[in-house]
């Protein structure tokens, strides 16, 4: 592990960070949280399949 992996690494926690934050300021509820949480792998996961379908 280089200094640019650690330099990547703490990035990434601090964009963790800030896109935690966020959520948290929409306060909501964790059944609500959650679902939205699935559709989005859904979504994203639909898509990859689908490039990989297409580009595979």
């Amino acid at each position: 592990m280089n200094e640019y992996d650690t330099v990547r690494l703490v990035a990434l926690v601090g964009w963790l960070i800030l896109a935690l934050s966020a959520f948290a300021s929409f306060r909501l509820d964790w059944k609500k949280s959650v679902r939205m949480v699935l559709i989005w792998v859904v979504i994203f996961g639909g898509v990859a399949v689908l490039f990989g379908l297409i580009l595979g």
